[in-house]
């Protein structure tokens, strides 16, 4: 079938509609990422992009009702380390299987094994020991900025899935339009565990290897992240 870098919103929904008449449709794709691939596969995109015009280009996710699957929404280091990273492994971090020694770490509010949590006031989040000492630390307000940068807008497809045999099958139901995001948003979403904060690197010897600091959400929270929300279908 053809295949469209983009699509404006307004063929995306007549796309949209006749993939919605076609009732459930088997996976195109075994595994977490056949949700959207089957949906791309019928609408016929090739990039996963919608074209918006108050936008410009925004994404498209589907998702399956319900799923609670991690995604990351950005990563963001820059300045960020009171630390240097390298000393910051070698005092706190844990050795992986392979003897390695990384930080691999779910930032949650109460301390890990090691002592470190997440720390929230109303203008910055940090990770700190429970000696007082500041790992890391991010301005709330560059956060809203990167997210919005990041993720403007993101056109969210629901669709209901079930097993037949070894085979995925979905039906695609419900399209919201989602925008906007402030500091009080990430502020209150980061509070109430919503925002994950995910530390990865690792020792390299002379250095450290710091794959991003990842703010991650799970697939059904992704509407409280937002200001806006409409239904477009």
């Amino acid at each position: 079938m053809p295949k469209h870098k983009q699509l404006t919103l307004a063929i995306f929904k007549k796309k949209f509609a006749k993939v919605r008449a076609m009732g459930w449709v088997a996976s195109k794709r075994k595994g977490p990422t056949g949700v959207g691939q089957t949906l791309e596969y019928y609408l016929g995109m090739k990039e996963n992009n919608i074209a918006l015009p108050d936008l410009g280009t925004v994404e498209l996710k589907a998702r399956r009702i319900s799923s609670s699957s991690m995604i990351t929404l950005f990563t963001f280091n820059r300045k960020a380390w009171r630390m240097n990273p390298l000393k910051a492994i070698k005092k706190y971090g844990t050795r992986d299987s392979n003897g390695r020694l990384g930080m691999y770490f779910t930032m949650a509010r109460t301390p890990n094994s090691v002592g470190l949590f997440l720390h929230i006031d109303r203008s910055t989040i940090s990770v700190r020991h429970i000696s007082g000492e500041i790992v890391a630390e991010w301005q709330l307000e560059t956060l809203a900025e990167r997210f919005a940068r990041k993720i403007p807008g993101l056109v969210l497809v629901s669709a209901f899935c079930e097993m037949r045999g070894d085979v995925e099958w979905f039906r695609y139901d419900r399209v919201q339009l989602l925008t906007g995001t402030s500091l009080n948003i990430i502020h209150n979403q980061i509070s109430a565990g919503n925002i994950l904060v995910d530390l990865r690197l690792h020792d390299k010897g002379t250095s450290a290897r710091n794959h991003g600091t990842g703010f991650r959400t799970t697939e059904d929270k992704l509407t409280a992240l937002f200001r806006d929300i409409s239904e477009l279908m």
